[in-house]
């Protein structure tokens, strides 16, 4: 069975919703985002770096939320959530992935973790407007990138759509962050999203407004 390590609000979310999906059996494990709390032994001893999510299956384990979907999913292909290493969709798929891990996860992270990227203190400020600009110039990325398609690779629903709305959970502007409606195309594929089984399972834990979305 695997082992889910993991915590509400984190890439962890995204990783368990794939794995609801795929529909396989899961353990979560009860761990923390803030670096400053006490983290499970085996957890660190998969990833030092203590981050989420960290998911581990008899005496393996890896860490990365891009690394682990894309691991699952080519594991799974009967889930249909990725497009086979043959198929021309699959370029997009891998880019659009990483992109979402290098680029737009960076940006949350520089603004909700300043103190990561700078060595002073008294720069954390300026690193926080940074990533609150990072944000508006990955979003506006995707944004373009999606275009008027339905889904993130077009007709077809995949992984990357989960990730995409799973980082779109992550928004605040009530501290500033860009809105989501500044880009309507992405809203528009995190409101189909919300709609899944397995988003719901996953996300009415702390969104319970989701309870009122009709489930497909």
């Amino acid at each position: 069975m695997y082992k889910l390590y993991y915590d509400e609000r984190s890439a962890a979310e995204g990783v368990r919703v794939i794995l609801e999906e795929i529909g396989v059996p899961y353990e979560l494990v009860a761990s923390y985002k803030d670096r400053s709390k006490p983290r499970p032994v085996q957890q660190l001893i998969i990833n030092p770096n203590g981050w989420l999510p960290v998911l581990t299956w008899g005496e393996t384990g890896m860490y990365e939320c891009a690394a682990t979907i894309i691991f699952l999913c080519d594991k799974y292909p009967e889930a249909k959530l990725a497009p086979l290493p043959k198929e021309a969709d699959r370029a997009l798929y891998l880019q659009t992935l990483v992109y979402f891990s290098n680029s737009v996860q960076t940006a949350f992270q520089t603004f909700f973790y300043p103190d990561r990227f700078v060595a002073r203190s008294e720069d954390e400020k300026s690193a926080k407007l940074r990533g609150v600009q990072r944000l508006r110039e990955t979003w506006g990325v995707i944004e373009k990138q999606i275009d008027n398609k339905d889904w993130i690779l077009g007709d077809r629903f995949s992984a990357a759509d989960i990730y995409l709305f799973m980082l779109t959970t992550w928004l605040r502007p009530d501290l500033g962050n860009p809105s989501l409606e500044e880009f309507p195309n992405v809203k528009r594929i995190a409101d189909k999203v919300v709609l899944r089984k397995s988003v719901q399972r996953v996300y009415c834990e702390w969104m319970p407004q989701l309870l009122d979305k009709k489930l497909l």
